[in-house]
């Protein structure tokens, strides 16, 4: 029998790529879309992943039993602003975010740092018991008499309903969470609202609903204002995302400029790390892929995997959901 040749090369089939897999190349051949980083406006600080409560779909899969990311400490924070300062970087704000932030002891000191550096600061909370513990509750009346409007405190407040809010956050989560909201605009704070688009409304209607409830309590908050009223948009690992090319910017009118990772970065302080490490942005946290260093100079100089000289390539599914497609951004 005679034996046929081989068949050639250039008629096999290539390799079939799984989506985000490379940094480089998306799963079809295209060069993968990258941010670099265009000014540091905003350094978040990730408090630590534990929460009092446990949401259905928390981005950072914060619960009362996570500590995979630990509490990081006021001397560490301290170093990072000194960081910022030796840099010479005009840092507009520190971000805190978790977990919840309150549950971190040393919460309070982390933010009269950066206050005091002339920084805004920003933190992120669900207002429940965390941070109505009286303690809690003294030290922030302090820091608001101190630097007024420089403190931002934004609330996660799902839906402008009782029953869609417990959905993702409990039973009984409503009403303290309301109660913590009543506390602080009483008491001069700024704050503003974090909701979530997964509920199949339509933008205008979720800005007017919300708009009721904040006229019905009171609330210094302008719904229509999107950086008062933060309309965060869904994240699924799981799900289908496409992936982002150097093409995508034109097609989907999108500047690079506005993506989150060209103006923020994240430290957290992992398990078992003796120092804590930087990331581009607060969706990845567990992602050793995304590591940039331990030092904010490193970070501008991370080169290979998902970085080139500190521009971050978009080899993520939250990239492209959250970011480019969904428009988010956590800054305020």
């Amino acid at each position: 029998m005679t034996q046929l040749p081989l068949e050639p090369d250039f008629f096999r089939p290539l390799p079939t790529r799984e989506k985000f897999a490379d940094p480089d190349w998306t799963a079809k051949g295209d060069a993968r879309a990258c941010v670099g980083l265009n000014k540091l406006e905003t350094l978040w600080v990730n408090t630590g992943s534990l929460c009092n409560i446990e949401c259905v779909n928390c981005y950072v899969e914060s619960s009362p039993s996570n500590d995979r990311l630990v509490y990081i400490t006021a001397s560490e924070t301290v170093a990072y602003l000194d960081e910022i300062q030796d840099l010479g970087m005009t840092v507009r704000e520190i971000g805190f975010t978790g977990g919840e932030p309150f549950m971190n002891p040393d919460i309070h000191v982390m933010a009269e740092h950066a206050l005091i550096r002339g920084h805004d600061v920003l933190i992120l909370t669900n207002a429940m018991q965390p941070m109505q513990r009286k303690h809690v509750k003294h030290n922030l009346l302090e820091l608001r008499q101190r630097f007024g409007e420089q403190l931002l405190l934004r609330v996660s407040l799902d839906h402008y309903t009782a029953k869609l809010h417990e959905t993702e956050r409990g039973p009984n989560s409503w009403k303290r969470t309301i109660e913590g909201l009543d506390w602080l605009s009483r008491n001069g704070f700024r704050i503003a609202i974090a909701g979530r688009t997964c509920w199949n409304e339509d933008e205008d209607s979720s800005r007017a609903g919300y708009a009721g409830l904040i006229a019905e309590h009171g609330w210094r908050i302008d719904s229509r204002d999107k950086s008062a009223l933060v309309m965060l948009p869904e994240m699924d690992e799981c799900a289908d995302a496409p992936e982002i090319t150097n093409a995508c910017w034109e097609l989907l009118g999108v500047d690079p400029r506005d993506i989150m990772c060209a103006s923020s970065r994240m430290v957290v302080k992992r398990k078992g790390d003796t120092k804590p490490t930087v990331l581009p942005c607060t969706l990845l946290p567990y992602d050793s892929g995304f590591e940039m260093g331990s030092t904010l100079a490193a970070s501008l100089q991370a080169h290979g995997g998902m970085f080139d000289r500190g521009a971050v390539k978009l080899c993520h599914p939250h990239c492209a959901k959250f970011c480019v497609l969904g428009g988010g951004n956590c800054s305020g």
